[in-house]
């Protein structure tokens, strides 16, 4: 799943088999949810069979996408309403690598998503073009294929604030002093709701995880592939479970990595308040690692001087703000990168041990706003509209604001790191200007290829809870679990006994007998801080 600071504070933050083109276009699996004749079924197969006849008019990408040679880039088009297929379209942008290896060597095309909702998934090929260790088998035998979801980016962008008002800082504190904190934070997050359908209403109720996996399922089409090779990682799990769940018959490899837990029960507002229990362990966790790397970091020699240190920061920064821009929702927007990535540890630790040192401005550019960056700050605003948009379509969310109030100062007595800060964000669910649906009931059976899931024991975005609820769903699927750690996004760590059986499922097909535990991935040291710069690039969307 994903995230970004604060919302709250920041809301002012044909039916049949088709042969076309030489490709068949297959139907829905006779036990896929999308099958039979419902209107969305049979609007998807005609959107599929059109796009394999059209194909994609690739390209060399444009100059400012930052996606270079041999990269190319295209577009494909998709219904807004899969029940009015012959009705308005959108435009889904795509991009490309083809396989390093030989004609032979070739198994067709692989697809991601980075999570989110609200993730772009073009950055995918440069792990091709980067050289990437970790995929140099897989790409002998793949073309590797990224895509703006529905919303997202080049995709059709939906908007819910002006991006620069987006971004500007210092917000409010999101932990509230008082029932006046409450009622402003509340007031926020309905004129955010506003805000999406005043500016981007026609979208809205259309805005749905299955509509997405719809929409890679029309790529699919277009790209000439009779099934679908996938790797989506944290909400692109879902992604992949529900068109798992709609199209079990057009998977032919699909690996999902930091698993959304797929129950009804838990989509969507559960899940944001398991999610503030599994952030206070991985704090703990990096807390833990700070307090052992003293001599590197002088932060503090146990984990308890740590948050001592960090309640310090925080009173201060609520106080006199940081440069004038860096308040306590700006730490928490930066600080809660450390329990999401390990590659975020050091970076974190190196900023803050800078900041008491006396180097102020290290930590206003990392935690504060860039307004001169004026395309960055957009894409954080799409990425939030997006996220916002499709968790409040997804499923019908309490509207009791006694209920919100009341499992929120719960939580936060004992896990205090996140959970206002995760209410405000999701808050403007509660009076959203759009229909909202019910989440559909994930699972597949026999038909359904082996699908590999990957998870780690301590992930504080999707917790380890939400693979096995998947696996279990997911008929002959298998589980790997990294044990002891808590990374989000394992399969883009190094981890022999994870990459191996990675590369082995997508090039061979094969997966072990039974599920798999591997040992953690190496800790972070303090000297790693360059290479976990460099390794961020590739980390999976977060929100």
């Amino acid at each position: 799943m994903r995230r970004t600071a604060v919302l709250g504070s920041a809301g002012t933050l044909i039916a049949g088999s088709l042969l076309a083109g030489g490709v068949l276009a297959p139907s829905a699996s006779a036990d896929g949810k999308d099958s039979g004749g419902g209107a969305e079924a049979r609007g998807v197969r005609i959107a599929a069979a059109l796009a394999a006849a059209t194909g994609i008019d690739w390209k060399d990408c444009p100059a400012d996408w930052s996606l270079p040679k041999p990269i190319q880039c295209g577009y494909v088009t998709v219904p807004v309403d899969y029940a009015k297929p012959h009705g308005r379209t959108i435009k889904i942008a795509v991009d490309r690598i083809a396989n390093t290896g030989t004609a032979g060597e070739r198994q067709g095309a692989l697809l991601y998503n980075p999570g989110g909702p609200g993730g772009s998934g073009m950055r995918f090929p440069l792990r091709v073009a980067n050289k990437s260790p970790l995929w140099t088998k897989t790409s002998k035998a793949y073309d590797f294929v990224g895509f703006d979801p529905r919303g997202v980016g080049r995709s059709a962008a939906i908007s819910c604030a002006d991006p620069q008002e987006f971004v500007k800082a210092p917000k409010l504190d999101p932990v509230p002093d008082s029932e006046a904190d409450k009622r402003v934070q509340r007031k926020l997050a309905r004129e955010y709701a506003d805000g999406c359908k005043d500016r981007s209403g026609a979208m809205l109720p259309h805005m749905t995880t299955p509509n997405t996996a719809r929409d890679l399922d029309v790529i699919r089409a277009a790209l000439g592939e009779k099934k679908l090779n996938f790797l989506g990682v944290s909400y692109g799990t879902y992604l992949g479970g529900v068109y798992a769940t709609l199209f079990p018959g057009h998977v032919r490899r699909m690996i999902v990595d930091s698993v959304v837990n797929p129950s009804r029960e838990k989509i969507w507002y559960q899940a944001n308040l398991d999610q503030d229990v599994a952030f206070e362990t991985r704090w703990n966790d990096w807390k833990a690692w700070v307090a052992r790397n003293d001599a590197a970091y002088h932060l503090g020699d146990t984990p308890q001087k740590v948050q001592e240190q960090w309640d310090t920061l925080r009173a201060d920064a609520k106080k006199s703000p940081i440069g004038g821009v860096v308040g306590p929702a700006e730490l928490l927007g930066f600080f809660q990168s450390a329990p999401y990535y390990d590659s975020a540890w050091t970076e974190v630790a190196g900023v803050w041990s800078k900041y008491l040192a006396g180097d102020e401005q290290a930590l206003v550019d990392a935690a504060g706003p860039d307004l001169s960056d004026t395309a960055g700050n957009a894409a954080l605003e799409n990425g939030n509209a997006v996220y916002t948009a499709v968790e409040c379509a997804d499923a019908k969310w309490p509207t009791s604001w006694r209920k919100w109030d009341r499992d929120n100062t719960r939580l936060h007595r004992d896990y205090p790191f996140l959970t206002w800060s995760n209410a405000w964000l999701n808050l403007p669910c509660a009076t959203w200007g759009a229909p909202q649906g019910t989440p559909l009931e994930v699972g597949a059976g026999k038909s359904l290829p082996k699908v590999l899931i990957v998870q780690s024991t301590r992930d504080a975005a999707t917790p380890y809870e939400g693979a096995v609820e998947l696996h279990q769903r997911l008929e002959g699927s298998r589980l790997i679990t990294e044990r002891g750690a808590g990374s989000h996004g394992v399969t883009g760590l190094v981890n022999p006994c994870v990459n191996d059986r990675v590369d082995a499922y997508l090039l061979k097909g094969t997966v072990d007998r039974r599920d798999v535990t591997c040992e953690p991935h190496a800790t972070p040291k303090p000297a790693e801080a360059a290479a976990a710069r460099k390794a961020a690039a590739d980390l999976p969307a977060v929100h």
